[in-house]
């Protein structure tokens, strides 16, 4: 108990000296999962610990950081955390991330080469031992397109916010040279660009299908009140049109791995007493919805709404005729 309570105050101090603007005590209580006046002795006892610690007045509290950062005795990463960084960048090799893999790999490289040559034989043994223990199973699905310049690029404008054009084979008018306000880019079984074009609002690009981007001398801030995790969430998956309700059943056979499942970053489940499972959340991207409840099977009936259960039938006559069923 002794050591837990040790380790609780050190992650605590990387906390604070990790935050360049600092961590209210609520701030503190909310990461270590403690009440407030825990969180308030905990603070104490690592600023005996660390007497550089500064209290910042940020009207009606106060923010309490470690400006100097800690000693490196204190920073010295575990076998697990490297073997978990080690993980991510061939899961992302695998799958055909190669700019996201090489940037995680060069991290690698950076915290083994500022190890102490004691510490770092030590803990490389342990890491090469995790890492041929524990693998990431790969999905069929396709390799999503990364290519580092276009990465470059695009990142560049978000970073200084400025605008980005570029020539689009997609949409309506293929090959069409497009200036956008780039606000940000979702990773996942295809690669996309969020920006908004003119007024509209925010739009997904496939990366694939763009080329001669340029950053552009024209400064392009995004709305104040934009959030890519929002956009996000506001569909299943990468498709965006209109937001439905979506209410699944899942058969009782089925029900604990709807429990254990995340559908959709807003969803509620419900346990019924015949033993099925509800789940309901807001959506758009309903033809990626009908693609993924094929998975489930005849385990999942679609309550609502009549768009996705009219998608989901088409679908599945589609693919009773591509294969002699009717």
């Amino acid at each position: 108990m002794r050591h837990e309570k040790a380790t609780r105050l050190l992650d605590l101090a990387r906390m604070l000296a990790g935050s360049a603007e600092g961590l209210t005590l609520d701030e503190m209580a909310q990461n270590l999962d403690v009440g407030r006046r825990t969180a308030e002795r905990m603070r104490d006892a690592v600023w005996t610990a660390f007497p550089q610690m500064e209290a910042i007045d940020d009207p009606p509290t106060k923010r309490f950081r470690i400006p100097s950062g800690l000693d490196g005795v204190f920073q010295t990463p575990t076998a697990e955390e490297l073997a978990a960084l080690r993980s991510a960048a061939d899961s992302y090799k695998a799958s055909g991330a190669e700019t996201r893999a090489a940037s995680l790999y060069a991290l690698e490289g950076k915290l083994l080469s500022a190890l102490r040559g004691a510490a770092r034989r030590k803990v490389a043994p342990d890491v090469e031992a995790l890492v041929q223990a524990e693998t990431i199973a790969v999905h069929a699905g396709p390799r999503p397109f990364e290519d580092q310049a276009l990465l470059t690029a695009i990142r560049t404008a978000i970073k200084g916010l400025s605008a980005l054009s570029f020539r689009y084979e997609g949409g309506s008018t293929p090959g069409r040279t497009r200036e956008v306000t780039p606000l940000g880019v979702l990773f996942g079984r295809s690669n996309y660009l969020v920006a908004s074009e003119g007024a509209g609002g925010p739009r997904s690009w496939r990366l694939d299908r763009m080329s001669d981007l340029k950053v552009l001398d024209r400064p392009a801030p995004p709305p104040e009140d934009f959030s890519l995790q929002a956009f996000a969430d506001e569909s299943f998956g990468i498709y965006h049109d209109e937001i439905q309700d979506v209410v699944l059943r899942i058969h009782p056979r089925r029900a604990e791995d709807a429990l254990r499942w995340r559908f959709h970053a807003t969803q509620k489940v419900t346990k019924q007493e015949d033993g099925s499972v509800t789940v309901t959340f807001r959506a758009g991207g309903m033809r990626e919805l009908s693609w993924h409840l094929f998975t489930w099977g005849g385990d999942i009936e679609i309550v609502g709404p009549q768009v996705l259960k009219d998608m989901m039938v088409q679908e599945l006559r589609e693919a009773g005729r591509a294969h002699g069923a009717w």
